[in-house]
């Protein structure tokens, strides 16, 4: 048998894409990614080569241009149909031509088409986008490079030609440069990093690259962290030389990070109301390890582990409800039922049962079904979506999400590599809620457990930011409304500058709202004089954020409106140079060359899909067609008929978690003695003159407290109910207790370390 040579998919079809280089430079929170993806064309005769690949989903994309020899050219911003028009014609008369487009499903997909390029040509065609980072739960900013592609399962899924990582034919090169006001601490990534280099002194600036050998299993994931991170700032723009004045690339743009602090008396105080509704992906690809070092733990079991820590942390006086979704959906009760020891044991029995074995992945009809439930009155709704983000009608069920934004807050959370940054951002952007991504290592208990304390607290209400500028000096605020603050969250708001103002004027924005019933604010002086070199980074986000606002009012709108709102995005499109869903980037080679002569072959250039997908492929399709096949309503909802399933918790912390009753307390039984890596006799012989339940509690909380330090962000939440649990009962001789509870586990844990 012969061995195939040079570039090739798994169909034996020449490749023309060799390589792709990434250049990133982050400048405090924002950052500018440059891709340079080089294609040859090894083939004897002209070909097209479309790529079809994923970017962030909030990236604004502002440069496009194709190099061939000492020829470059430059891409414009045209309405997508008229860019299409052209480049077709292009074609036609055999110019090389280069377009790039947003998919219509979903703001994180692209495509770009290479048209007409000549045997034996190399072009390189360079591609730019900025974009905002965003803040995770341990202060570090999350920059993402989508290398992975996964398949979106929808009936209108968006067509991808993939392969396994192993057999991409071409390769990555990846560079950052990071400058900020306040030093870098550290640089994290889920890849292999070469070490991080300092550029100066007080280590302001730094550099890193990509080590040698990544393979195409994962997304570049990178995070930064700065000392002292995440004070309020405002940075002035200074406008387009070349645009006209009162235009908003003409003018100066202000963008203001906001970062409230709340007051800790209100902090520490912990709702005990609410409708918590869990919707849980059960899709085959949740069947997927979580990471390769330990390919026992899946992203279903993961969440299933998850489900027992929210279930045990939830306050008494609240409603629940579990669903979960594929191809169809289920749901525990048919309705939200009051939270009980009962109905939290029912729900756990069920969770335990749950698979990755509903097929495909279709959010949207679940999300219709618990929208249509009436909500109960003083339990303010708390969504929570757990997902892959492997869906393709994003933009369908983000709008669901916004038409509903005033009944509930949505918090999502995107899970291995691939998730839809745009599914998942958006349903908590317009969800008023927080978005978390759980990849490779990372444990999702911590992640989840957070947005949990975010739900629970008091919500922000009546947000209005006001400004005070100089009287010749007005702002036209681009970003919509702020709908949500959460303590130590990140909010931006861009506004349009209009007018003169002295180099040594000031602004200031006041952020107002009410939080727990006590009026707030927070306020940030800033200086009006413009940054001159800046890329126009500040302009092009600040129009990004405008354009997604239009776009999604256009999806609600009809007729002459509709019309109205499209042509206000491809003129804001055109003049900012950032695209849309209504515009494309085009360029063609009007050369004095002739024409490119001889039949045009289509070679579409592979995407690299989780080799863990191409693994599972063969489960998951019969997964589908099973239930296809033997489903009885393979569209609407379901009861759960499986057979309830024991297994056994391997964590010593899920261990001790699983035997907290709904109340907070902990029973004294073997169980708990196992738990604490004690016998009955042990435990029984050291108790003190109490009750049984308040000494099993009280030593629950020790070795929490003394063995899982670490964790504390999983269990603080539920530790917090055992605490109330013990104040209600008013338990004498606590002091007593905690002394003797330290000595039977070698622990030393003081009494007010345990809020007691």
């Amino acid at each position: 048998m012969m061995n195939c040579c040079g570039l090739l998919t798994v169909q034996k079809e020449p490749v023309p894409l060799k390589s792709i280089e990434v250049e990133l430079e982050v400048r405090d929170h924002v950052a500018t990614v440059v891709s340079t993806l080089n294609y040859q064309n090894k083939e004897d005769k002209p070909i097209e080569a479309v790529f079809v690949f994923p970017l962030p989903g909030d990236a604004a994309v502002c440069h496009f241009s194709a190099k061939m020899g000492q020829k470059e050219i430059v891409a414009e911003v045209k309405e997508k149909q008229e860019a299409r028009e052209e480049y077709d014609d292009a074609l036609s008369s055999g110019q090389q031509a280069f377009l790039l487009e947003e998919s219509d499903q979903s703001p994180d997909v692209f495509s770009m088409s290479v048209g007409c390029l000549p045997p034996g040509e190399s072009a390189s065609i360079r591609l730019e986008y900025v974009t905002e980072l965003a803040v995770q739960a341990d202060e570090g900013l999350r920059f993402c490079l989508p290398a992975v592609l996964n398949p979106r399962y929808t009936p209108q899924a968006v067509q991808v030609n993939s392969v396994p990582a192993s057999l991409v034919p071409y390769s990555l090169s990846f560079s950052a440069r990071v400058s900020s006001p306040r030093p870098i601490s550290k640089v994290e990534s889920s890849c292999s990093l070469d070490p991080l280099q300092f550029l100066n002194t007080d280590q302001t600036q730094a550099t890193v690259k990509l080590g040698a050998g990544h393979k195409f299993d994962r997304d570049v994931e990178v995070l930064i962290y700065y000392k002292d991170a995440h004070q309020p700032t405002a940075v002035v723009e200074a406008g387009q030389a070349s645009a006209k004045p009162g235009t908003l690339m003409g003018d100066p743009v202000v963008m203001v990070s906001l970062f409230p602090e709340f007051p800790q008396s209100v902090m520490s105080s912990v709702a005990s109301c609410g409708e918590f509704v869990f919707l849980v992906d059960r899709s085959g690809s949740m069947d997927f390890p979580m990471n390769n070092n330990d390919r026992n733990q899946t992203r279903i079991s993961s969440a299933k582990e998850t489900l027992l820590l929210l279930l045990k942390s939830l306050p008494m006086d609240c409603y629940f409800n579990i669903y979960s979704f594929g191809s169809r959906y289920e749901h525990i009760f048919p309705k939200s039922v009051e939270y009980s020891q009962q109905t939290m044991e029912e729900a756990l029995k069920r969770v335990g049962t749950m698979e990755a074995d509903l097929g495909g992945t279709q959010i949207l009809e679940p999300l219709k079904h618990i929208y249509e439930q009436p909500c109960i009155p003083s339990q303010p709704r708390q969504l929570f979506v757990f997902t892959d983000g492997e869906v393709g009608n994003t933009k369908e069920v983000i709008d669901l999400v916004k038409k509903n934004s005033g009944s509930h807050r949505c918090f999502s959370f995107g899970i291995g590599e691939g998730a839809s940054s745009a599914l998942i951002n958006g349903l908590a952007k317009e969800g008023g809620g927080h978005a978390q991504f759980i990849t490779r290592s990372d444990r999702m208990q911590p992640k989840v457990m957070q947005s949990l304390r975010f739900a629970l607290q008091p919500a922000v209400v009546d947000i209005s930011i006001t400004w005070d500028l100089p009287k010749d000096v007005s702002v036209t605020v681009l970003s919509p409304p702020i709908t949500a603050l959460f303590q130590g969250q990140r909010s931006l708001v861009y506004g349009q500058l209009s007018g003169q103002s002295s180099e040594a004027a000031e602004g200031c924005v006041t952020v107002k709202y009410s939080l727990a019933g006590h009026p707030t604010q927070n306020q940030l002086h800033f200086s009006l004089k413009p940054e001159e070199d800046t890329g126009l980074t500040v302009h092009r986000l600040g129009a990004r954020t405008l354009i997604r606002s239009l776009e999604m009012q256009g999806r609600e709108s009809r007729g002459e409106q509709l019309t109205g709102v499209k042509e206000k995005v491809v003129a804001l499109s055109i003049q900012s140079g950032v695209s849309s869903c209504f515009t494309a980037f085009i360029a063609v080679n009007k050369g004095d060359g002739e024409a490119i002569q001889g039949p045009l072959v289509r070679r579409n250039v592979p995407t690299p899909a989780c080799h863990l997908f191409a693994c599972n492929l063969f489960s998951h399709i019969f997964t589908y067609i099973y239930h296809k096949l033997f489903s009885s309503d393979s569209a609407g909802a379901a009861d759960w008929t499986q057979p309830e399933v024991k297994q056994p918790l391997c964590d010593p912390l899920l261990q001790l978690v699983s035997l907290q009753k709904a109340s907070g307390l902990w029973m004294l039984d073997s169980a708990l003695a196992a738990a604490l890596g004690k016998t009955s006799e042990e435990v029984e012989k050291s108790k003190p003159e109490l009750v049984s339940h308040l000494w099993a509690t009280i030593l629950a909380l020790i070795w929490l407290q003394g063995f899982q330090t670490d964790a504390k962000d999983e269990w603080q939440i539920l530790a917090g109910k055992a605490v109330l649990w013990l104040q209600a009962q008013n338990a004498p001789n606590v002091t007593e207790c905690v002394d003797a509870g330290n000595a039977l586990l070698g622990c030393r844990v003081q009494k007010d370390a345990l809020g007691l």
